[in-house]
């Protein structure tokens, strides 16, 4: 498989009730069989409630702003050059809690599905649902 070069003002962008994302290389995209990357735009107060990767590990690197960063019952205020590493299976969230749009790049191994993606949604489950509160 060739290399391929991804611009941006070509990413396919997808808008959420909590921001944006863009596909910078998943299967589809790229190719790709081991990475997905995803440029995340988290809107001010808003965010990527609990959910888990069963079969992918991730790595959020903020690049812009201010993200509370869950990683299982553990949470930090991140900002640019921060990260986490969540393990697969592992619940977590991340939440723009600046003023101003924050960014992440979410980079997730192995690709898994026809999108290189998986996610299970637990934000109503307990505790998930409560924590913030």
């Amino acid at each position: 498989m060739a290399g391929k070069f991804v611009i941006a003002s070509q990413t396919r962008l997808e808008v959420n009730d909590w921001g944006r994302l863009g596909w910078l290389s998943n299967p589809p995209n790229t190719g790709a069989r081991q990475l997905t990357v995803i440029d995340v735009n988290l809107d001010p107060g808003k965010g990527h409630n609990f959910h888990k990767h069963p079969d992918q590990e991730e790595v959020i690197l903020v690049v812009a702003g201010k993200v509370e960063q869950w990683v299982d019952r553990e949470k930090r205020i991140l900002g640019p050059g921060d990260s986490a590493f969540i393990p697969a299976d592992v619940v977590h969230a991340s939440f723009n809690v600046g003023t101003s749009a924050a960014k992440i790049v979410a980079i997730l191994g192995p690709c898994v599905g026809p999108i290189g993606y998986e996610l299970v949604d637990v934000a109503n489950d307990a505790p998930w649902k409560t924590l913030r509160k």
